[in-house]
């Protein structure tokens, strides 16, 4: 099995849930994909940051980031790959709200002016938690070069994107995990 299929598999068996939800859209829906349930297990967060690194080759970038908590365990796994490969990048860590103490910052970690950054998230629905940590990101001076997602649950963010003028893939579609 490679590792898009053995991903795949960890993700229908502990992340794709049925029953009644409300996503952070505010839609409903009868199935709700919680990423964190896949990327807190060793293997599918080994699979999830393999593959991104494999699906990154080509692209300039200085650093990952995302949206606190989904991007988290993604980012420390993409930055340990990154070391054993021998490259040196940096990780950024998005709030929803800047924090109230010390230096009252929205992004922890060393970005820098026209710092390359490739945002990424767990799974992402219309795109809206994803553009508020790009709009974050180029707020500090960064650039960003792509976004990607483990699963795009195919409600508008590819459309969101593409207006934003971002490039964006993820590594499934919602309806292939159903």
């Amino acid at each position: 099995m490679d590792e898009r299929e053995e991903l795949k598999k960890i993700l229908k068996e502990k992340s794709v849930l049925k029953g009644e939800f409300t996503l952070v859209s505010g839609k409903k829906s009868n199935v709700y994909v919680n990423g964190k349930l896949t990327t807190l297990n060793s293997r599918g967060l080994y699979l999830s940051a393999s593959i991104f690194l494999n699906m990154f080759e080509g692209l300039e970038y200085e650093a990952f980031a995302g949206p606190s908590i989904g991007a988290d365990p993604i980012i420390g796994a993409l930055l340990t790959l990154s070391a054993l490969k021998g490259t040196s990048k940096e990780g950024l860590l998005i709030r929803k709200e800047p924090k109230g103490h010390g230096t009252k910052s929205i992004i922890e970690g060393n970005i820098k002016e026209g710092m390359r950054v490739i945002l990424l998230e767990d799974v992402t629905t219309t795109g809206g938690s994803l553009l508020r940590s790009a709009d974050a990101v180029t707020s500090a001076g960064g650039i960003i070069t792509a976004i990607f997602a483990i699963v795009d649950r195919e409600e508008g963010a590819v459309e969101r994107f593409a207006e934003a003028g971002y490039k964006f893939s993820s590594i499934f579609k919602l309806s292939e995990l159903l």
